[in-house]
């Protein structure tokens, strides 16, 4: 389980697949110079309801990966989230779409 920082005083745990997918996105985005919300569901065993928070290129973030490999990249995961990111709604996470029958897990994708 990685975590996810935020100016150094919001944290979320996020399954270390998932965290790498969003850091691409926002990654992609900032570069751009591209400011727009972050959102997720807080942990239902610690509080309810949800956060959101305000990215942009002069944003302090962390991302802490627990495991050590880089896991293999999800394109169509990876434009989905992008999607979110572009739309009013701002960045939150969906679900991993099932990318077996097309093949389409890559490296890091350098032109992101």
């Amino acid at each position: 389980m990685g975590r996810f920082t935020y100016e150094g005083l919001i944290r979320v745990e996020i399954e270390d697949r998932a965290l790498t997918h969003l850091q691409l996105v926002i990654t992609a985005k900032l570069r751009r110079g591209e400011a727009f919300n972050f959102s997720w569901r807080e942990d239902q065993s610690t509080e309810r309801g949800r956060t959101t928070v305000w990215l942009h290129p002069g944003s302090t973030l962390v991302y802490r990966f627990l495991g050590s490999r880089q896991p293999s990249i999800n394109r169509r995961w990876v434009d989905a989230l992008a999607f979110t990111a572009n739309a009013s709604t701002g960045l939150y996470l969906v679900a991993e779409p099932d990318d077996l029958a097309s093949g389409e897990k890559l490296g890091v994708p350098a032109d992101l």
